[in-house]
Parts: structure tokens; sequence; C-alpha cells
């Protein structure tokens, strides 16, 4: 991941500085360029608008001074998926999934070095969303349409019940909806004008209740100024939604307390956001135990250069945030969830040559994942698990993800993972487990011999998907460390 703050980028800072590349090392950027913003160091105005540079005695080649005042903007190697720009008295640590990971105090830094950076991206978003986008066809890719399931009739008949500007307003991946969902309280992360909220206000019923969040001000607005006109529609003597104008990285900050959901949900905008590890920390925050993070997004096939990273309107086109998918395995992992499930992968197409010259070979899937917030100690081992049936719309077979459908009445094989998903979650009562069965005796783990090997990979399920003949779900890599 590479810092916007000296590279001239409209994104972050602008003007003089030096990163290493994520991948090599490899300085990214040490010319002068426009200042974007007034630069948060105390020490001094920064000579970035004129351009000078001095080297620090006994720095290696890399660093560089600022002309005025005692900042120091520095490249540093820390290891692979790691770089680090200093500014003086505050320093930024930057690795996947965020732009500012986190903000490491040096005695008198400034408090906002961090979270300047990440709130110029926010107003970059917000404006391509509030100002430039007026429609879904005003888009220049199909990044923020893609779908990758039918839709059922029970969910078709919901959204006619939508209002139309709702509708028009909305800039999501599809439909991101999960099973099994009377009664259950739902946040929505970026819910923009309120579409998938006010579906789900459906799927819930009235006694139960949806929160939606989104940082565009004039989406949230759109969102509330049809709240009376849906629950009308529905029928409902109370609203069962409401919505808050917020970042997604603070659910705090909206009040929004621990344990108080059993979904969240997000739909194409995670990509948005500049650090994803607080996105999903702050998921795993508010989550009840057993409770899902379901959601869909936008992944590369490898880690970003710094020119797609700084492209406004690819940041725009939910392109440039795009996380590596192996990065999602990591953060998971790191934030205390179950290691992802992969649900459905979509390819995403770029009809801008100019766009297409600047993305270059990386790929970009749209690909739905679930992550359960699984208590310790829930199941110890594989075993076989008996869908009961009975729910709404899934009542004869549940396709739960890419590598596990289950039919009612019939036992299915599953590893330890999977047993805890089920057993601590919303699905314990619509199934029947016991511990053992064909594989107890294997080896765990996406790679060991004797075990069906799970699809991790969302670009491998696409491959698998437009194969010919029947469906399968052989190999593939699910994991940061490499796995097969």
């Amino acid at each position: 991941m590479q810092s916007y703050w000296g590279t001239g980028s409209r994104l972050g800072f602008g003007g003089v500085g030096a990163a290493r590349s994520v991948t090599d090392g490899s300085v990214l950027s040490t010319g002068a360029g426009p200042a974007a913003s007034p630069c948060p160091c105390p020490a001094g105005p920064c000579a970035r608008s004129l351009g000078r540079r001095e080297p620090l005695p006994g720095r290696k080649p890399g660093r560089a001074a600022r002309a005025a005042g005692t900042a120091q903007d520095t490249g540093e190697e820390l290891g692979p998926g790691r770089a680090e720009s200093d500014c003086g008295l505050g320093r930024v640590r930057l690795g996947p999934g965020a732009l500012q990971l986190e903000a490491v105090r040096q005695p008198g830094a400034s408090a906002g070095v961090a979270a300047l950076m990440g709130e110029q991206i926010h107003q970059e978003v917000q404006d391509y969303y509030g100002k430039e986008l007026q429609k879904s066809e005003d888009l220049k890719t199909n990044a923020c349409i893609t779908s990758a399931r039918p839709v059922s009739k029970l969910v078709r008949n919901a959204l006619e019940r939508i209002h139309e500007e709702v509708v028009a307003r909305y800039y999501g991946c599809g439909l991101v909806i999960p099973e099994c969902l009377t009664s259950c309280r739902i946040l929505d992360l970026g819910s923009g004008s309120g579409r998938d909220c006010y579906l789900l206000s459906q799927l819930v019923g009235e006694q139960g209740h949806v929160t939606g969040i989104d940082m565009t001000e004039g989406q949230v607005e759109v969102a509330k100024k049809h709240i009376a006109y849906h629950m009308d529609k529905f029928g409902y003597r109370k609203p069962n939604v409401e919505f808050f104008h917020g970042y997604m990285e603070k659910l705090g900050d909206a009040g929004l307390a621990d344990e108080s959901y059993d979904i969240v949900i997000s739909n194409c905008v995670i990509n948005l956001a500049p650090d994803k590890r607080a996105v999903l920390q702050e998921a795993f925050r508010v989550l009840k135990p057993g409770g899902e993070m379901y959601f869909s997004d936008v992944y590369a096939s490898q880690r970003l250069s710094e020119t797609i990273r700084k492209h406004r309107v690819l940041w725009g086109e939910c392109l440039a945030g795009a996380l590596y998918w192996r990065d999602l395995y990591s953060i998971a992992e790191e934030v205390g969830f179950s290691p992802p499930c992969l649900v459905t992968a979509s390819p995403i197409t770029i009809g801008d040559k100019e766009l297409e010259g600047i993305v270059g070979d990386c790929r970009f899937v749209s690909a739905t994942y679930r992550l359960f917030k699984v208590p310790g100690g829930s199941w110890t081992g594989p075993g076989q698990a008996t869908y009961n049936g009975g729910i709404v719309g899934h009542e004869q077979e549940l396709v739960f993800d890419a590598n596990f459908t289950f039919k009612e009445g019939e036992a299915v094989d599953v590893d330890a993972e999977m047993a805890a998903i089920l057993q601590s979650s919303r699905f314990a009562e619509k199934f029947l487990i016991r511990a053992g069965g064909a594989n107890a005796a294997a080896p765990q783990g996406c790679c060991s011999k004797g075990v069906k090997e799970k699809i991790c990979d969302p670009f491998k399920l696409l491959e698998q998907l437009r194969a010919p003949g029947p469906a399968s779900h052989p190999g593939g890599s699910c994991g940061p460390s490499g796995c097969c």
C-alpha cells in the first residue's frame, strides 16, 4: 500500500515526498507536485509548492527533507506489504487493506495526520457519488451493478415496492441478501439511498430492524425522505428502518453499540474506505456472538499500482480501492472473524478505453463473502450437518457458499470451521449437527490431503463457472500463506 502524501495525488496531500512500493521496496515517488491540501505537520510550512528538496546528511537514498521548517518526509522499507511515511513529528504506517493503517505518535506529533489523509479520500468519494453520479447509467464500469445470483420471486416482489428514486440513486453490486432473516437486526454499511435497507425491511418483518449508515449526506437524505412512504407501503405501524450519516470505520460515532446486530451487510462500498481493517474491526464489534458479516465487494488479482490507487475516477468506480483478494483472509483473521466463505463471483468489465489502459493486466472481480463471529470453543472438529429445511425461499436447498450446498434431509460432511459456524449462528435451529463424518480423521485445511479442497480464490471460481459441463468445486487457493 502506498501513501498519497508526497505523490502529488488529489487524494492525498500532494507535493514532495517518498514512499516505497509494497512489492519491491522501490521508491514510488520523490518528485514535487501540486499541493492538494495544507500539510498537517506542525513543524512549519512545507516547500512542496516550490518543488525544492534537500537531502538530509547521513540519510540513505530515498529520504529527503522539505526545504522549509523541520519536517521530514521519508520512505522506509518495512518488509513485504508495508510502507511508512514520516512527516517529521507524525508517522503513518501503511499495509495491506489500509491507506492509513495506524498513526504512530511521536512526541509532539499532530494527531490529525492519518485522519486528514483519510478524510481527503472520503471527500473525493462523497463528491463523486453525491454530485457527479445522478443515476446508475453514469458509471463507467459495471463494478457497481454486477449481480452474481438469480433473484428469487420473493425478492423481486419486494424490490417492486421500493420507491423509484431510491432505486435510481443506488450504486451497489447487484443484491446482498443473506438467508434466514426473520426478526433479525441488520446493519447496512454504506447504505446509499437505502434500497437494500428497504428490501431487508420487508424480509426481517415488522419485529426486525434495519439500520443504514453512509458517509454521503445527499444519499442519506434520499433514504430518509422515503421512510414514511415505505412503511405505509409495507403496512407497518411504526418504522423498522433508520439511517445515519457517518463513517463505517467509526460506527461508535453514530452511537452503534457493541454486540447489537445479528447481521452486518455491505454492498460494494468497503473498497471506498481508506482503512479496510478498521471497517472489519467495527463490524466485528457491533455483531452479536454468532453474528455474520455478509458483503459483496470488488477485489483485485494483485496489489494495485500507485497509478491506479491515485486515480480519482477509478476510486469512484470502486476499482482504485479494491483489496487484493488474499489480503481479505489476512485481515479477517487478525480481526477475529472465521475464515471467509466465498459465496459468488462475477467478472467486472471496463468500458472506458482510457481506464483500461491505466488498469493494464490487473483483473477485477465482484465477489460476495460471508464472515462469522464464532465464539471460542463452539465446535472442536469436523462433523455431519443435516439441513432441516424451513428457511423461507430456501425450503428444499440452501446454497450456503461456493463449497457447501445443503439439501433438506441429507447429511453433508463439513469441516470444523463450517460445523462451528452452523452451530453458533442463527442457522443452528435449522441444522442437526453430529460429530464425526467421513473425513473426521483427516487433517483440516484447504490443502490437506484426503480433504476436499475449498475454493476461496474468486478468480478461480469464475473460471469454474465459465467452464462447460456441470459445476464443480475442485481445488483453490485460500489464504494469505498461499495454499495450493
